[in-house]
Protein backbone atom coordinates (compact mmCIF):
# COMPACT_ATOMS: atom_id res chain seq x y z
CA UNK A 1 0.00 0.00 0.00
CA UNK A 2 2.58 2.44 0.84
CA UNK A 3 4.72 1.49 -2.32
CA UNK A 4 1.21 2.57 -4.32
CA UNK A 5 0.85 5.48 -2.73
CA UNK A 6 4.78 7.07 -3.54
CA UNK A 7 4.03 5.97 -6.61
CA UNK A 8 0.69 7.57 -7.05
CA UNK A 9 2.68 10.98 -5.56
CA UNK A 10 5.60 10.93 -7.96
CA UNK A 11 2.97 10.77 -10.53
CA UNK A 12 0.59 13.56 -9.73
CA UNK A 13 4.40 15.25 -9.19
CA UNK A 14 5.44 14.58 -12.69
CA UNK A 15 1.96 15.29 -13.95
CA UNK A 16 2.42 18.97 -12.08
CA UNK A 17 5.90 19.95 -13.44
CA UNK A 18 4.62 18.94 -16.74
CA UNK A 19 2.23 21.41 -16.43
CA UNK A 20 4.31 23.93 -15.17
CA UNK A 21 6.62 23.15 -18.01
CA UNK A 22 4.10 23.58 -20.33
CA UNK A 23 3.00 27.15 -19.13
CA UNK A 24 6.26 28.76 -18.91
CA UNK A 25 6.70 26.90 -22.83
CA UNK A 26 3.18 28.67 -23.84
CA UNK A 27 4.27 32.03 -22.31
CA UNK A 28 7.55 31.78 -23.95
CA UNK A 29 5.46 31.37 -27.24
CA UNK A 30 3.33 34.16 -26.66
CA UNK A 31 6.07 36.17 -26.02
CA UNK A 32 7.67 35.10 -29.18
CA UNK A 33 4.48 35.78 -31.19
CA UNK A 34 4.33 39.83 -29.98
CA UNK A 35 7.83 39.74 -30.78
CA UNK A 36 7.44 38.65 -33.89
CA UNK A 37 4.67 41.16 -33.87
CA UNK A 38 6.33 44.33 -33.32
CA UNK A 39 9.32 43.68 -35.96
CA UNK A 40 6.14 42.62 -38.60
CA UNK A 41 7.36 39.22 -39.50
CA UNK A 42 4.46 37.76 -41.01
CA UNK A 43 6.70 35.02 -41.90
CA UNK A 44 7.58 34.52 -38.37
CA UNK A 45 3.72 35.13 -37.27
CA UNK A 46 2.19 32.73 -39.88
CA UNK A 47 4.17 29.82 -38.29
CA UNK A 48 2.76 30.47 -34.99
CA UNK A 49 -0.97 29.72 -36.32
CA UNK A 50 -2.96 26.58 -37.56
CA UNK A 51 -4.66 26.78 -41.02
CA UNK A 52 -7.51 26.99 -39.58
CA UNK A 53 -6.77 29.68 -37.36
CA UNK A 54 -10.34 31.80 -36.29
CA UNK A 55 -9.49 35.78 -35.66
CA UNK A 56 -12.12 37.59 -34.22
CA UNK A 57 -12.03 41.32 -32.40
CA UNK A 58 -14.73 42.89 -29.72
CA UNK A 59 -15.47 46.29 -29.72
CA UNK A 60 -18.04 48.34 -27.91
CA UNK A 61 -19.54 51.71 -29.82
CA UNK A 62 -19.63 55.00 -28.58
CA UNK A 63 -23.30 54.18 -28.27
CA UNK A 64 -22.87 50.82 -26.02
CA UNK A 65 -23.52 48.37 -28.75
CA UNK A 66 -21.38 45.22 -28.85
CA UNK A 67 -19.50 44.35 -32.30
CA UNK A 68 -17.50 40.95 -33.46
CA UNK A 69 -15.75 41.11 -36.07
CA UNK A 70 -14.01 38.33 -37.54
CA UNK A 71 -10.65 38.18 -40.02
CA UNK A 72 -8.70 36.38 -41.71
CA UNK A 73 -5.33 35.65 -40.67
CA UNK A 74 -3.87 36.55 -44.07
CA UNK A 75 -6.28 40.02 -43.55
CA UNK A 76 -4.19 40.48 -40.11
CA UNK A 77 -0.73 39.59 -41.93
CA UNK A 78 -1.38 42.04 -44.46
CA UNK A 79 -2.54 44.76 -42.50
CA UNK A 80 0.40 44.43 -40.24
CA UNK A 81 2.96 44.71 -43.37
CA UNK A 82 1.42 47.61 -44.32
CA UNK A 83 1.99 49.77 -41.28
CA UNK A 84 4.80 52.12 -42.27
CA UNK A 85 7.97 51.87 -40.84
CA UNK A 86 7.77 55.63 -39.53
CA UNK A 87 4.76 54.19 -37.30
CA UNK A 88 5.83 52.73 -33.73
CA UNK A 89 3.21 50.89 -31.97
CA UNK A 90 4.11 48.44 -28.96
CA UNK A 91 1.28 46.21 -27.63
CA UNK A 92 2.16 46.18 -24.01
CA UNK A 93 1.44 42.63 -22.38
CA UNK A 94 0.35 43.32 -18.72
CA UNK A 95 -0.17 39.58 -17.53
CA UNK A 96 -0.62 36.00 -18.81
CA UNK A 97 -3.42 33.62 -17.38
CA UNK A 98 -2.30 30.14 -18.50
CA UNK A 99 -4.29 26.76 -18.53
CA UNK A 100 -3.39 23.23 -20.25
CA UNK A 101 -5.73 20.63 -20.52
CA UNK A 102 -3.66 17.85 -22.63
CA UNK A 103 -2.79 19.21 -26.40
CA UNK A 104 -5.26 21.96 -25.61
CA UNK A 105 -4.57 25.47 -23.64
CA UNK A 106 -5.73 28.63 -23.18
CA UNK A 107 -3.89 31.84 -22.82
CA UNK A 108 -5.28 35.16 -21.34
CA UNK A 109 -3.19 38.10 -21.94
CA UNK A 110 -4.69 41.81 -20.53
CA UNK A 111 -2.81 44.35 -22.77
CA UNK A 112 -2.29 47.96 -23.47
CA UNK A 113 -1.83 49.54 -26.76
CA UNK A 114 0.87 52.13 -27.57
CA UNK A 115 0.61 54.06 -30.78
CA UNK A 116 3.58 56.53 -31.76
CA UNK A 117 4.69 56.13 -27.98
CA UNK A 118 1.11 57.54 -26.95
CA UNK A 119 -2.07 55.43 -25.16
CA UNK A 120 -4.11 53.86 -27.71
CA UNK A 121 -6.28 51.28 -26.08
CA UNK A 122 -6.45 48.36 -24.34
CA UNK A 123 -8.36 45.06 -23.85
CA UNK A 124 -7.30 41.47 -23.87
CA UNK A 125 -6.07 38.47 -25.98
CA UNK A 126 -7.44 35.11 -25.46
CA UNK A 127 -5.83 32.66 -27.37
CA UNK A 128 -6.07 28.89 -27.71
CA UNK A 129 -3.96 26.85 -28.99
CA UNK A 130 -3.59 22.97 -29.78
CA UNK A 131 -0.84 20.78 -29.72
CA UNK A 132 0.30 19.70 -32.84
CA UNK A 133 3.00 16.99 -33.46
CA UNK A 134 4.95 18.73 -29.84
CA UNK A 135 4.07 22.28 -30.94
CA UNK A 136 2.04 24.32 -30.11
CA UNK A 137 -0.49 26.07 -32.71
CA UNK A 138 -3.31 28.92 -32.38
CA UNK A 139 -5.91 28.13 -33.25
CA UNK A 140 -8.28 30.85 -32.06
CA UNK A 141 -7.40 34.30 -31.53
CA UNK A 142 -10.13 37.10 -30.05
CA UNK A 143 -9.51 40.51 -28.24
CA UNK A 144 -11.08 43.07 -26.60
CA UNK A 145 -10.57 46.81 -27.39
CA UNK A 146 -11.21 50.08 -25.41
CA UNK A 147 -9.96 53.63 -24.41
CA UNK A 148 -10.92 53.69 -21.33
CA UNK A 149 -11.06 52.06 -18.07
CA UNK A 150 -7.88 50.51 -18.79
CA UNK A 151 -5.38 48.91 -16.38
CA UNK A 152 -1.29 50.75 -17.05
CA UNK A 153 2.09 49.58 -16.30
Amino acid sequence: MKKLFLIGLFLMGQSVWSQNADKKDLRTYIETFFEAFHLQDTVKLRSFAHPDIVLQSISVSEEGVSKLTTDSYSGFLKGISSIPETTNFEEELLDFEISVYGKMAHVSTPYSFYLDGEFSHCGVNSFQLMQVEDQWKIIYLVDTRKKTGCQKN
